[in-house]
């Protein structure tokens, strides 16, 4: 494919994409440079932007990509960061959110804090992102946010991840209602299983791979071009009359259920733990 930067449909236009290191933001990120948008690149770990930001311009020769160290769950930095992107072009046109998580561990095995902490890390980004990158945004400008399946069918062992996921997406749905006299369009994206280098090491992948596969109907898992793909798409102007949708991008995961990893978890924490949760006790 031929890209000549400042050429394509998003020309002239700039976007920022917090999370922007890690693999479906990167993706989503090189969608929107291959139709000529100016791009910053926000995230916390410097080497890691350094290395996004060379693997998009290798990719695009010529494409304006910028990069900003900072913690999406900061007001201060998402603030300078949604300035920055701003200044690159005069305007912005497009936000992409896409910071999150979360990791295997039973209810019984949390406490306010731990189960606070992975609900902050979902929500907190996006209500950021929303709050302070809503005036700076163009008329017509977008702001689309990464779900999670999670949000909308049970994660056995991951409920602070669906709780987070779930507020992800009623913001998401709150933003496009409240914003939208300003011409201001709000979506998500849902992935399934969609292999990164956070889903860990090649082995723990390979486990959650085995296990998934069956509950999806198009037989293979997802990768970070498949959900760029939609990003691309809300982002943009051919979702001129889309706001406050949620789309699933998941093989049709969604129409079946999610595996029980029991034997993960027990993997991780230990047969005897595992079997008092099973039977309702703290471990």
């Amino acid at each position: 494919m031929s890209v000549v930067p400042g050429n394509g449909r998003l020309a002239g236009q700039s976007a920022i994409v917090i999370g922007g290191a890690g693999g479906i933001c990167s993706e989503s990120a090189l969608r929107l440079i291959e139709d000529g948008a100016a791009v910053l690149l926000m995230d916390r770990q410097a080497d890691a932007l350094e290395a996004a930001r060379a693997r998009l311009v290798g990719a695009v020769p010529g494409a304006r990509v910028e990069i900003f160290t900072g913690n999406g769950l900061l007001a201060d930095d998402v603030t300078a960061a949604l300035e920055a992107a701003h200044g690159m072009a005069g305007r912005l046109d497009m936000i992409v959110q896409g910071i999150g998580g979360g990791r295997f561990r039973p209810i019984l095995m949390h406490d306010v804090a731990s189960f606070m902490k992975v609900v902050e890390l979902n929500v907190v980004p996006t209500f950021l992102a929303i709050r302070h990158g809503a005036p700076l945004l163009e008329r017509g400008g977008s702001i689309t946010c990464i779900s999670s399946t999670a949000a909308g069918s049970v994660t056995p062992w991951m409920a602070p991840y669906m709780v987070g996921k779930a507020g992800v997406e009623q913001l998401v749905q709150a933003a496009a209602e409240e914003l939208g006299a300003a011409g201001i369009r709000v979506n998500a994206v849902r992935p399934g299983m969609t292999l990164t280098a956070a889903n860990g090491s090649p082995e723990a992948q390979a486990r959650m791979v085995e296990a998934v596969l069956p509950e999806v109907p198009l037989g293979r898992t997802g990768v970070p071009a498949d959900i760029a793909a939609a990003v691309r798409y809300l982002a943009g102007p051919e979702s001129s009359w889309v706001t406050g949708q949620i789309i699933a991008v998941d093989g049709g995961g969604l129409l079946r259920k999610n595996p029980a990893n029991t034997d993960l978890l027990a993997e991780m924490y230990g047969p005897e733990a595992v079997a008092k949760v099973l039977a309702g006790k703290v471990p």
